[in-house]
């Protein structure tokens, strides 16, 4: 499975770079400077043109779920696992409008973490042909229900992604982890470049310097989880402490 999300370098100079990343279940495969001009939807086959996605599953939030882009990783031989939003209104209304209180719950996922107890819902359902998105095969519903672990005020969002695997080809649980694991992007890395390495309070600002910089931090997310670390921060302090240890890190 490959995530692909986009992240702003928030202290670049007079306009923030952004910066569309693929990601697997820990490793930056590959980055992407969005052009000032543009956005995201441009940048996307330029980046997946670098991966192998034969048999791959890709997952992207709604500025992802694009003709377009469907069109292409059919081409490059992936399946898709799409969020759909507000900017694909028909599709939105098409999916929000099936008998969801009619089908079965799929999948259940409770997870604790930073300070919140979440639970997941999954429900899924075949599509016919007239939902009119190119080859179309399941809706999901999605809802989550986030709850803190210090108060008693909650919250509850349901979305809806479209994809291109059937019955036959995947399970509940598989489509409610590829959903999870899409999520893990902001968690596993935005999260970590932004808290760990302070990434937008960066005093690299001009020129391609918050790309490059965005580069080397994913190279070091990628060396720690390839020698096994749990936690990054706690990686790179034990790093610090000990420079004779980074050698084996880049062998």
């Amino acid at each position: 499975m490959v995530a692909i999300d986009g992240k702003t370098a928030r202290g670049a100079d007079a306009r923030a770079v952004h910066l569309l990343a693929a990601f697997d279940t820990g490793t930056v495969l590959g980055q992407a400077v969005v052009d000032g001009k543009s956005n995201e939807i441009n940048a996307f086959a330029p980046l997946c043109d670098r991966l192998d996605l034969s048999g791959v599953l890709v997952t992207a939030d709604a500025l992802h779920t694009q003709r377009a882009h469907v069109g292409y990783l059919r081409e490059r031989g992936a399946h898709y696992l799409l969020t759909v939003k507000g900017n694909q209104p028909s599709l939105l209304a098409q999916l929000t409008a099936l008998p969801w209180t009619q089908v079965p719950v799929a999948d259940v996922t409770v997870n604790k973490g930073h300070g919140r107890l979440e639970q997941r819902v999954v429900k899924l359902t075949a599509v016919a042909v007239w939902i009119g998105f190119p080859d179309a095969a399941l809706a999901v519903q999605i809802t989550r229900r986030r709850k803190s672990l210090t108060g008693r005020r909650g919250q509850t969002e349901t979305v809806h992604t479209i994809a291109d695997l059937g019955f036959d080809q995947t399970s509940p649980a598989e489509l409610a982890d590829a959903a999870r694991a899409h999520w893990g992007i902001e968690t596993r890395l935005h999260w970590i470049r932004d808290v760990t390495f302070a990434e937008d309070l960066s005093q690299i600002r001009t020129g391609h310097g918050p790309a490059v910089m965005a580069t080397l931090r994913n190279l070091a997310i990628n060396l720690h989880r390839t020698a096994s670390a749990t936690t990054i921060a706690r990686a790179c302090r034990t790093v610090s402490r000990h420079p004779n240890r980074v050698l084996p890190l880049l062998g």
